[in-house]
């Protein structure tokens, strides 16, 4: 699941936010705590993508042979409808919200470097009016928040732990 690509990296070779001698950090699959199917799967692929692309760490699946560990629980999952046609009173609009808690571990001295355990992403997105696709908006929102949780997740980690 975790895979490399071509190889290029946007920054530089040591962050300052993350201490010495981090090389490869583990991700395994998040763990869900909800209903919603697959957000654990897309939550720890976007974080990886964003790690190879945002950084020259190493990332893996597997906590064996890492120097830290990114771990993952979605705690919640929900959307709330935010915007409503006056005219008939059909959700327009609907705001889906994500709560992880995540936390780096040095894997050698077993140090806690980062926590989070209320961490809160929102995606909205527009319903359609045509009630055959009206789930299947759900699905892209998903993809977009994963890809938010992710790009907000690693800036926060390389801005200091």
């Amino acid at each position: 699941m975790l895979s490399g690509g071509c190889g290029y990296r946007f920054a530089a070779q040591n962050v300052p936010g993350v201490p010495q001698g981090i090389r490869v950090i583990a991700i395994p699959a998040f763990r869900n705590e909800t209903l919603q199917y697959k957000i654990e799967q897309d939550l720890t692929a976007a974080v990886a993508h964003e790690f190879l692309t945002r950084t020259s760490y190493r990332t893996q699946s597997q906590e064996e042979g890492s120097d830290a560990v990114l771990q993952g629980v979605v705690t919640v999952i929900y959307s709330s409808p935010i915007v409503f046609d006056p005219s008939n009173g059909r959700t327009t609009k609907v705001l889906m919200t994500v709560g992880l808690r995540v936390t780096i571990r040095d894997t050698k001295t077993g140090e806690t470097l980062w926590e989070a355990n209320d961490l809160v992403f929102r995606e909205p997105y527009e319903v359609s009016v045509d009630p055959r696709v009206y789930f299947q908006e759900n699905r892209p929102a998903l993809e977009r928040l994963s890809h938010q949780v992710a790009a907000s997740l690693v800036s926060t980690l390389l801005g200091g732990f």
